[in-house]
């Protein structure tokens, strides 16, 4: 097949699956947003766009309709550019619709077939929206902007004709009517390359070289943010420094939002929460990373002794799966896309999102005595292995792909 990934920042979510899709014959090409540089495994085009102001008073619900549909027009014009002036026509388009980009592309090529990763379908309750009340807005106006920001995923899913989501949770946010329509396919985790290595090494700023079986606390995620509880985390290390002299805590993670929105005095969330927990913290022992290359952060989990994971009811970070088989054992927090995987006392534990002494009591618990919780860990590894390793699941995902072909799809 002649297959058009579509993904503002591609690869994206697939970063196996293209390649994988071209070694076995298919004709691959990818098109993305001009400002995105990542490396890309096969051959990519670019559109561009470049997001118009939006007034936010005249447009309070509709904000991310009007955004995501201005990406879309924009990506449809480049896919006509490719049609007419190139004689370009795709059997098959696999977008990410998170972005608008796949809303319009059945106008230019209502013959292709279109598969979409459908990751999160946003909803008033029940879900991220109210969950953390320290940060809650009043529920009826969050309820009724969270159902205008879910409008162009219901809408990108109708007019597909098939979807895939990451994790059964994940699929299970989709109103019913859409829900039939998901498959639930993970796009995998290289188990080879994170697994346990006992020569593993990690550098610190300071020059101070970590290795398996130190005291190492680490907590990972694109931003610091409360999306993913560093509030949370930060304020049990007080507790956790003082039990376990010497811990030292590793923090990976930008000072953007990713997800939720910034302090409104314009510092980053790392920057409030340490000005909140000043002289409390050992600063002298927990580093602030920022973003690190992706060999140091695998470098990271194999030395990691204690790895705390925490998110709202939202999607499920590829860390948490990687930590897990690099040998890590994590600590998570006990909510729905977490449990899915992780059950307590089996192959991690699991500690209420707020209850931040049970935070510090966990952590201080695993940090004190690696070898009781060292089947845990193996028990964690095991779990990616049968569930998520990157052969099973990519064979998985590339036969779901075949079958929506012409001719062979479900609908």
């Amino acid at each position: 097949m002649k297959i058009l990934f579509v993904h503002q920042n591609f690869p994206g979510q697939f970063l196996h699956l293209a390649p994988e899709l071209a070694r076995l014959g298919h004709q691959c090409l990818a098109l993305t947003d001009d400002a995105n540089r990542r490396d890309a495994p096969i051959p990519v085009l670019r559109y561009h766009f470049k997001a118009p102001q939006v007034d936010r008073a005249q447009t309070r619900v509709g904000r991310t309709y009007t955004q995501m549909t201005d990406r879309g027009i924009a990506v449809a014009r480049a896919a006509r550019f490719l049609r007419d002036r190139r004689g370009y026509r795709p059997d098959m388009i696999l977008g990410h619709p998170g972005w608008g980009e796949t809303l319009f592309l059945k106008q230019i090529w209502p013959e292709a077939r279109l598969v979409v990763h459908a990751e999160f379908y946003y909803r008033a309750q029940g879900q991220d929206v109210g969950f953390d009340p320290e940060f809650a807005r009043d529920p009826f106006e969050a309820g009724i902007l969270a159902q205008g920001r879910a409008a162009h995923l219901g809408q990108a899913l109708l007019h597909a004709d098939a979807g895939f989501a990451p994790t059964h949770w994940q699929a299970s946010t989709f109103p019913d009517a859409l829900r039939s329509r998901i498959e639930v396919l993970h796009e995998g985790v290289d188990c080879d390359r994170l697994r346990p290595d006992a020569a593993a090494r990690f550098a610190l700023p300071t020059g101070h070289v970590l290795k398996p079986g130190d005291e190492v606390l680490t907590f990972v995620n694109r931003n610091l943010e409360p999306y993913r509880g560093v509030h949370v985390f930060l304020r049990a290390l007080p507790e956790v420094l003082r039990a376990r002299p010497a811990a030292q805590v590793v923090i990976v993670g930008g000072d953007g939002a990713s997800y939720g929105s910034m302090p409104s005095d314009g510092r980053s969330w790392r920057e409030t929460l340490l000005a909140e927990l000043q002289g409390r913290l050992d600063l002298s022992r927990v580093h602030f990373l920022g973003r690190v290359p992706y060999d140091r952060f695998v470098a990271l989990m194999q030395v990691s002794r204690a790895h705390a994971y925490l998110t709202y009811p939202f999607v499920l970070s590829w860390s948490m799966l990687e930590a897990m088989a690099a040998g890590a054992l994590v600590i998570g927090s006990r909510t729905a896309p977490v449990e899915e995987v992780v059950t307590d006392g089996m192959n991690g534990r699991l500690v209420d999102f707020f209850d931040i002494p049970a935070w510090s009591r966990t952590l201080i618990d695993v940090l004190a005595q690696p070898d009781r919780f060292q089947p845990l860990r193996e028990a964690g590894r095991q779990t990616v292995l049968a569930r998520y390793s990157l052969p099973g699941c990519l064979a998985r995902l590339v036969q779901f792909v075949e079958a929506q072909g012409p001719g062979g799809g479900v609908a």
